[in-house]
């Protein structure tokens, strides 16, 4: 008898991760391939420049740089944004809002009346923008 129940509880347990593990594989985001922007990862330099009534603003050095190395960073060559991805990069991770939530700074706190111009034709993607290698970005605020 204890055999049986043995039996049924061990059943009942490998039943119960396999259809957790369907779950899980059936339910989680996928990576559509529109969104890869490489597999085999990359090392990019935009440049951010941001203006606040005409006056250029520092950005800081090291942003993203710390106790867990983000993979888009600056260095101590601002306005460089580093983006160094060892594999998986998806357009959502080389945004220029991400950029701005490793800063820790709402992009649009900077004031008002913002214009963007990228490789200097304007845009309007703001946060959503994505940034590539050598793009010359420019934020400007009244």
């Amino acid at each position: 008898m204890k055999k049986i129940v043995s039996w049924g509880l061990g059943g009942g347990l490998a039943i119960a991760v396999v259809g957790g593990l369907i779950w899980y594989v059936t339910t989680r985001p996928s990576v559509q391939e529109s969104d890869i922007i490489s597999r085999n990862g990359f090392h990019w330099h935009p440049e951010l420049v941001i203006y606040i009534k005409g006056e250029m603003q520092e950005i800081p050095k090291n942003i993203g740089i710390g106790a867990v190395h983000q993979p888009m960073h600056t260095h101590d060559d601002p306005p460089l944004i580093h983006l160094e991805f060892q594999g998986l990069a998806r357009k959502q991770d080389i945004t220029l809002g991400q950029f701005f939530k490793n800063w820790g700074k709402d992009m649009r706190s900077f004031g008002t009346d913002m214009k963007m111009t990228v490789n200097g034709k304007e845009n309007a993607e703001y946060e959503n923008y994505v940034m590539r290698d050598r793009d010359k970005i420019e934020l400007s605020f009244d």
